[in-house]
């Protein structure tokens, strides 16, 4: 069992805690390594090492800078394969999903790589007569990265480093505890593409210990990615210490399914939604409201499609559905199933008790549908983070609107309809930030902001799109005035000087 170590200045240092996260194989239940909590000490020093680098990276013009990134790009698609193993065998993701998690990889460094044309600042002569107005985006020094479990290589390195980087500034990843193996591989790309030392730095640490990412006064800003409880906590504490902070949350999606929806189109696209990356991610569709002439019909073939998924560890590549992540998440889902069941709702298909032949020991849930969810049902308003879809019914569009608005969470919501006019209409009232019609992960490409609305998001500025490199930048305005021969011996000076 390997113990692993923390990254800063280029370098895997051994850390002097006594205190471990275990890393599992969640395919196995077989526990592969250990991760440091490290000590306060420790990681108020990579802070200071993120700050020592900031001074010459971000006097580095940014052509150089971006340099770097497109080896960076290229080393990701060389070790792709490698990448993606290393994801299914720390996350527990099926082939396919943890190669998009790579991808997203990829996909968020090519935006980084355009930082040159999207940092371009604005320019304007005689703003005044005589007076000329630049403005420039600046970096602004150390931000902290806070990252989840269940994507280890797009959160870090596809949503958070390289555009930060890439604007000239620091970054100190929190990584999480569980599943740090991607990030450190992510970490050796970096290296070995030419990054200076101290501009990327990991480390993992308890939530005491994490005080210091939060309110060290030389960190200037925070992205963080986790629960909503936690995600206030940091959103309040960081602007208190006079940080920016962007913090994406917990979510309950929900799907809006008409009478009108194709059925045999409509359950695939809930499948794959519902059930991919065993439903751990904040993206995952958990309810679908069903209208009721349709309800029956669709939760049949949802049912069908669910009982025709394989089970198993995520490197089979013929595996459709992977592990939940850790034994004491794959019990918390279980709980939830039964909570559910002991609320009233009926079980359609249940994945408890499921065992792979031959991963006897894996952390194991098969899809499981619990029908006829009701609003004061717990089970249909939080977030279980596992496969798990509830059925919710309505009689019209209306209605299921108003129970999609009801919920305190608004990361994404779909509509499945041939309707041009409910579609308008959905989209154009529904809480949710990120909207798919006949999309069951609305989720879009990285051009575009995650826009996440409600208690799923909490900050100004949402990671990826121009949102990404305004949240890694502030605004410099520079106004110019040059004396002509007569003014210059002048010693009448406006107060508004230069503005009117």
């Amino acid at each position: 069992m390997e113990t692993l170590k923390y990254f800063t200045n280029n370098q895997f240092v051994e850390s002097k805690t006594t205190s471990y996260y275990k890393v599992y194989n969640p395919n196995t239940g077989e526990q592969i390594a250990q991760t440091p909590r490290c000590t306060t000490e420790e990681v108020a020093q990579v802070i200071s090492n993120a700050n020592e680098a900031y001074k010459t990276w971000s006097r580095m013009p940014i052509l150089k800078r971006v340099q770097i990134l497109y080896k960076v790009r290229d080393l990701v698609l060389e070790r792709y394969d490698e990448l993606t193993y290393s994801v299914c065998q720390e996350q527990g993701k099926s082939w396919t999903e943890a190669a998009g998690d790579i991808a997203k990889v990829k996909e968020g460094t090519e935006l980084a790589c355009n930082m040159p044309s999207v940092m371009m600042g604005e320019s304007l002569m005689d703003t005044s007569t005589g007076y000329d107005t630049v403005t420039y985006r600046e970096s602004m020094g150390v931000f902290v990265g806070i990252v989840p479990f269940n994507f280890p290589g797009m959160i870090p390195f596809g949503w958070m480093t390289p555009v930060c980087v890439a604007c000239g500034n620091t970054i100190v990843l929190k990584c999480a505890g569980a599943t740090p193996l991607t990030s450190m591989k992510m970490a050796e790309i970096y290296k070995e593409a030419g990054m200076p030392d101290g501009v990327i730095n990991i480390v993992s640490c308890d939530r005491n210990d994490t005080q210091e990412l939060i309110r060290n006064p030389l960190v200037k800003g925070i992205t963080f990615v986790g629960s909503t409880s936690v995600g206030k906590y940091i959103y309040e504490t960081a602007a208190k210490y006079g940080k920016r902070v962007q913090c994406l949350c917990e979510a309950k999606n929900h799907a809006l399914v008409l009478n009108d929806a194709p059925i045999d189109r409509t359950a695939a696209g809930i499948i794959n939604a519902s059930f991919g990356c065993a439903g751990q991610r904040c993206m995952a569709l958990p309810v679908v409201v069903a209208q009721e002439g349709i309800a029956d019909k669709l939760v049949a073939k949802i049912k069908e499609l669910a009982q025709g998924l394989k089970v198993g560890p995520g490197y089979d590549k013929s595996v459709k559905l992977g592990p939940v992540y850790a034994p004491e998440h794959k019990k918390a889902v279980e709980d939830w199933i039964q909570k559910g069941i002991d609320e009233g709702a009926e079980l359609v298909l249940d994945g408890r008790g499921i065992k792979v032949e031959g991963f006897e020991n894996g952390f194991y849930i098969g899809p499981t549908i619990l029908d006829k969810v009701t609003p004061e049902m717990s089970v249909g308003t939080r977030e279980i983070f596992g496969p798990v879809l509830c059925i919710k019914r309505v009689k019209t569009f209306e209605e299921g609107l108003a129970l999609m608005n009801a919920n305190p969470f608004a990361n994404g919501s779909v509509i499945y309809t041939q309707s041009g006019y409910f579609a308008r209409e959905f989209a154009r009232n529904t809480d949710g930030g990120q909207v798919g019609i006949n999309v069951g992960i609305p989720v879009p490409v990285g051009v575009f902001s995650f826009t996440g609305h409600k208690d799923s998001f909490f900050g100004d500025l949402h990671c990826l799109g121009k949102d990404s490199y305004r949240f890694f930048t502030e605004t410099k305005t520079v106004t110019t005035h040059w004396f002509d021969e007569h003014e210059s011996k002048s010693v009448n000076v406006s107060t508004w000087d230069g503005t009117i």
